[in-house]
């Protein structure tokens, strides 16, 4: 998503909702899909997802999810501004007494910088300032 500008409906997903769509086909995101909506994958939640699966006692199933899902949803990658925006969610929260889980401060890092909301079922998220949050 280098140098490109996201629109109102583009959404950054959370491992959360990528998780529910693997267990249930969530009718919420298969909507989003069909839609034409921009959806967008941390490569931190890719990371999370390829975790699971090793994990998992369905590792070939899921793998094959997420190769499947991968082609239809865009990666974000972090940068050198994502790093930036990490530090200040990273300081707010610990001036705040709210810490929250390290790879969910990455992903609230890059909707930070593309000004995406992210769609999650964590409540976490929704303390975080510049952070816009779809519970899906």
């Amino acid at each position: 998503m280098n140098g490109l500008t996201s629109t109102n409906s583009d959404v950054l997903l959370d491992t959360n909702v990528v998780i529910e769509h693997f267990r249930t086909a969530n009718v919420n995101l298969l909507t989003h899909l069909q839609a034409g909506r921009a959806l967008y994958m941390p490569l931190t939640v890719l990371g999370e997802l390829y975790t699971g699966a090793y994990r998992g006692a369905q590792q070939a199933r899921t793998l094959l999810q997420i190769q499947g899902f991968i082609k239809m949803v865009s990666i974000v990658r972090p940068g050198e501004t994502t790093a930036d925006h990490y530090g200040q969610i990273q300081a707010e929260l610990a001036k705040s007494g709210t810490p929250i889980p390290q790879n969910d401060a990455w992903i609230a890092a890059l909707a930070r910088e593309h000004q995406l909301p992210v769609a999650t079922r964590d409540a976490h998220f929704k303390v975080m300032e510049g952070v816009t949050v779809l519970d899906w």
